[in-house]
């Protein structure tokens, strides 16, 4: 099951687990919209191709609440 890190790992904005707009490579490094673009949907950590997050809302968010660490390091 995804993490789903709270925060974009390149510049520290909010990303909600129930909101679209983060990217994920496979090993799940998170970044916003703006970022992967700047990025050219590349992961700066592995090389991997950033995509679409899914979000997660609901009961099934509420039984399996997203990470609370925030990964961003300024």
């Amino acid at each position: 099951m995804l993490d789903m890190h709270p925060d974009c790992e390149r510049c520290g904005a909010d990303l909600s687990a129930d909101v679209p707009g983060a990217f994920i490579c496979s090993f799940e490094c998170t970044f916003c919209a703006t970022c992967a673009e700047a990025l050219d949907d590349r992961c700066p950590n592995c090389g991997g191709e950033l995509m679409d997050r899914p979000t997660r809302t609901g009961k099934v968010l509420a039984a399996n609440p997203a990470a609370t660490v925030r990964r961003h390091k300024p």
